[in-house]
């Protein structure tokens, strides 16, 4: 089957809003092609990259999202939606030219080709991210995480999961009972389990990522730790821990601080990203209201994670 891709020139603030419009009007994926992304080994940080760092020369200036949608009948009409929902967008500011483009690709393609940019990661100081499709020889020391993410979000090398992934091995202490909202590709889970962690439950609404989630579980030997399940903390299975991580979005982070603070232990904590920095206040207000206190705070790029605890500091 031939696909059309379909490219959206925009930023990191509207990257995000971009893809959902185009999983909305009917891509069967997306892919998000961001410099920032992409840690530069050449500069300090809190994470590198064991690559090549040519590879960020040679990524574009403009943020961008791909999606493939199939090719037949109804293809004119997801075109027009979806560049409506970008004109909706471009009343925002700070979202790029939201420019949309065109081509043919082959069926293999779109699958296949955003692996070329996602290499194995090295996080905080014994952690390494892997695709399962790339070579790495472990140091001592060293918790490998075998990942592949499918259609799943978490790949490792997004700032707002890198920095989940930090703040997890400053915080985790052996034998915790962990929960991980909206798991995505399992990338946290799978972690918090390498680290330590006695049990682990993984959430996340969309079946597609549970299902992924429950792959990379049984990949990477933690399904005796970890289990994956498709709800939400609302309304759905949970557990009562002393250790929460949300790498989601501002406004979910605040609407499920007092759930979850229901189930955190006394004096557990939360780790929480996906924080764009202009709604940092947001989520550190509502925070002090559902009577969390400040940990630590980390910042990457326009991204800001939080470690919350779970009472007065």
């Amino acid at each position: 089957m031939d696909w059309c891709e379909v490219v959206v020139h925009t930023t990191t603030q509207g990257a995000e809003l971009v893809s959902d419009a185009l999983m909305d009007a009917g891509a069967t994926g997306t892919e998000i092609v961001d410099r920032a992304d992409v840690p530069d080994p050449r500069k300090p940080g809190a994470y590198w990259e064991l690559y090549d760092p040519k590879l960020i020369d040679d990524m574009p200036q403009d943020v961008l999202v791909k999606a493939w949608f199939e090719r037949g009948e109804g293809l004119q009409g997801a075109l027009a939606q979806a560049r409506s929902r970008l004109w909706a967008l471009q009343q925002e500011s700070g979202l790029g030219a939201l420019a949309l483009e065109t081509r043919e690709v082959a069926d293999q393609d779109w699958a296949e080709n955003w692996k070329k940019t996602y290499k194995p990661l090295r996080v905080g100081r014994r952690l390494v991210i892997k695709p399962t499709w790339e070579p790495y020889a472990a140091q001592a020391g060293d918790l490998v995480v075998e990942m592949d993410p499918g259609m799943a979000f978490g790949t490792g090398t997004h700032e707002t999961t890198a920095m989940c992934l930090s703040l997890l091995e400053k915080h985790l202490t052996p034998g915790m009972r962990v929960m991980d909202v909206g798991t995505g590709s399992g990338i946290l889970a799978i972690a918090a389990a390498l680290l330590g962690a006695g049990e682990v439950l993984a959430i996340d609404i969309d079946p597609d990522a549970v299902r992924v989630a429950a792959e990379n579980i049984q990949r990477n030997g933690v399904e005796g730790i970890v289990r994956a399940v498709q709800g939400d903390l609302l309304r759905g299975e949970s557990l009562p821990c002393e250790l929460a991580t949300a790498n989601i979005v501002a406004d979910a982070v605040c609407m499920l601080l007092t759930p979850l603070k229901q189930r955190l232990a006394p004096g557990g904590k939360l780790i929480c990203s996906g924080i764009i920095r202009h709604r940092e206040d947001d989520v550190l207000r509502a925070a002090a209201q559902a009577g969390y206190a400040l940990v630590q705070r980390e910042a990457m790029g326009e991204w800001v994670a939080l470690c919350l605890k779970n009472g007065e500091a």
